[in-house]
């Protein structure tokens, strides 16, 4: 007679011993991303109050839109991490938005898309390196998953800056 031994494991328990402590990159990833996203929603807003085009409006409810589902997975995962985050954007990032809202009309619709322009390229920038140097898989999949959505963004952002730049 043959005896069969099935071992089972709780999927919590497989995934406490797979899980990966974040690293320094992760942590520094989910901050940056984290106070990004809460940047992009506030700019959305000021989109949605201040623009003079319709295109820049638009971009902002969709900025509020996506960076807000793009955060809340992110805060997800750093409260798996145990990773405090910070309440608002950084100082750096509420200095630039107070910038581009003291602006009205075309220069504020200018201005913004600049900023939003800079922004995602630092977004994705970031990602990049938390996909190279970070160590936490699930932070690392917050990365490359936010990708497209960030790349989506900028490509809508510049193919709108180069019509507020050469109007018909």
């Amino acid at each position: 007679m043959l005896a069969v031994t099935v071992s089972v494991t709780s999927p919590a328990a497989a995934g406490a011993l797979t899980r990966v402590e974040p690293n320094e990159q992760d942590r520094t990833f989910l901050h940056q991303a984290h106070q990004g996203n809460l940047a992009e929603i506030q700019a959305g807003e000021a989109a949605q109050d201040k623009a003079a085009s319709e295109t820049v409006r638009k971009l902002g409810a969709k900025l509020i839109k996506d960076h807000t589902k793009l955060d809340r997975d992110l805060r997800r995962v750093a409260e798996q991490a145990q990773v405090d985050l910070p309440s608002e954007p950084s100082a750096a990032q509420r200095r630039q938005l107070q910038q581009v809202a003291a602006r009205s009309g075309a220069e504020f619709d200018r201005a913004w898309l600049a900023s939003q322009i800079a922004g995602h390229r630092q977004a994705l920038a970031d990602g990049a390196t938390e996909v190279r140097d970070g160590s936490s898989p699930e932070v690392k999949k917050l990365a490359t998953d936010a990708k497209p959505i960030v790349q989506h963004h900028l490509d809508l952002l510049v193919d709108a800056d180069d019509g507020a730049s050469h109007p018909q």
